[in-house]
């Protein structure tokens, strides 16, 4: 296919596993970004100043913005995004948690 016959259109897959060692500073830190936020209208602003209060995965979800992760990428621009965050059981050793074979060179 020629470059002209592609789309310009790419969908770029992320899952990210983080370790909350702070609770209490993610949330701090998410009530304070809802607090300078100038465009969020009262109501919205106590429905989620009560999500980010009563759970982390929520303050996590508020702070972690898509366009900042590709506002700096030349040539893109963001059409699109949806996230999400959820407390899950991780096990670093369990084989249901190794990276993609895909990103892993082959040793033969």
């Amino acid at each position: 296919m020629s470059t002209e016959e592609t789309s310009r259109f790419v969908r770029l897959r992320v899952e990210l596993v983080l370790e909350v060692e702070d609770g209490d500073e993610l949330t701090k830190a998410a009530l304070r970004r809802l607090a300078a936020d100038p465009e969020l209208p009262q109501e919205e602003r106590a429905h989620a100043e009560d999500a980010v209060t009563e759970d982390t995965a929520e303050a996590l979800a508020y702070l972690v913005d898509p366009f900042d992760l590709v506002s700096e990428v030349p040539g893109v621009e963001l059409q699109q995004a949806s996230w999400s965050s959820e407390h899950i059981d991780y096990d670093p050793d369990s084989p249901d948690w190794e990276m993609d074979g895909d990103d892993v060179e082959d040793d033969e």
